[in-house]
C-alpha cells in the first residue's frame, strides 16, 4: 500500500494584497535608513571643508603666518575621509536594496506588467536580509569618497600650502628659500615637501586601483579587492 505524499505548496508567483502592503512599507524603511546615512555622509564632507577653510584663513592671515595649519588639516580631512568611507559602506547597502526593489518591483509595476516573483530579485532581496553584509569593500568605499569628494579638498589643500611657501612674506626666488619656508622645527624643509608629496600621491594611487577595481565589476569581471 503506498504511502500517502504530502501535498506540496503551490509556488506563489504574485504578491497579494497584504504582501504588497508590506513591501511598500519596507521600500519607505530602506530609502529613509538610505537617507539618514547620505545625510551623515554630507555632515563629514562639511566638517573636512569647514576646517580647511579655516587653516586657510589661519595661514594666509598674513605675510609672516605660520603655514603649518594648512598641514595639520590634511591629516584632519584624512580622518574625515576614513569615517565617510566607513558611513558609505553602511550607505551602500541600504541604496542597493532601494534599487534593486525600485528596477525589480515598482519598474514593472509601473508598466503595467505586475510583480512577478521570479526567483531572482526577490531571492536575492530576502538572502541580503537573511545574511546582510557589506556589498564593498573599506578600500573600494575610500576610492570613491576620493574621487567624489576629498580628492577636491586635498587638491586645494596641496595648493594652498605650495601657493603659501611660494608668496609669503615675499615671492620665493630659489628653491633653497623654499625649502627653508616648508621646514618644522627641526624637520627640514626638504623632508617636508617630499612627505607632502608622498602623501598626496599614495591617496591619488588609492583612487585609481580602486576605479579600476570599480570597472572591472561594472564589466563584470572578478573583483579581488
Amino acid at each position: 500500500m503506498n504511502e500517502p505524499t504530502e501535498a506540496v505548496p503551490p509556488v506563489k508567483v504574485r504578491f497579494d494584497a497584504a504582501e504588497m502592503g508590506a513591501v511598500a512599507h519596507l521600500y519607505r524603511g530602506e530609502v529613509y535608513r538610505s537617507t539618514v546615512w547620505r545625510t551623515r555622509l554630507d555632515q563629514t564632507t562639511n566638517w573636512a571643508v569647514v576646517t580647511t577653510g579655516l587653516a586657510m584663513s589661519l595661514t594666509f592671515a598674513g605675510p609672516y603666518a605660520s603655514p603649518l595649519p594648512l598641514i595639520v588639516v590634511g591629516l584632519l580631512v584624512v580622518v574625515f575621509l576614513l569615517l565617510e568611507s566607513r558611513r558609505y559602506r553602511y550607505f551602500s547597502v541600504w541604496r542597493a536594496r532601494c534599487r534593486l526593489m525600485e528596477t525589480d518591483l515598482y519598474v514593472p509595476m509601473l508598466r503595467g506588467e505586475g510583480v512577478k516573483l521570479d526567483g531572482k530579485w526577490n531571492t536575492l532581496l530576502a538572502d541580503d536580509y537573511e545574511h546582510p553584509e557589506f556589498h564593498i569593500s573599506y578600500w573600494r568605499a575610500i576610492g570613491r569618497r576620493l574621487r567624489s569628494n576629498y580628492a577636491y579638498i586635498l587638491g586645494i589643500q596641496a595648493l594652498a600650502y605650495f601657493g603659501k611657501l611660494a608668496i609669503h612674506p615675499t615671492p620665493v626666488g630659489t628653491w633653497a628659500t623654499f625649502f627653508s619656508r616648508a621646514a618644522v622645527g627641526p624637520v627640514p624643509g626638504w623632508i617636508v615637501v617630499i612627505g607632502g608629496a608622498l602623501f598626496h600621491g599614495s591617496w591619488v594611487v588609492v583612487a585609481l586601483i580602486t576605479y579600476m577595481v570599480d570597472r572591472r565589476q561594472r564589466l563584470g569581471r572578478p573583483v579581488s579587492m
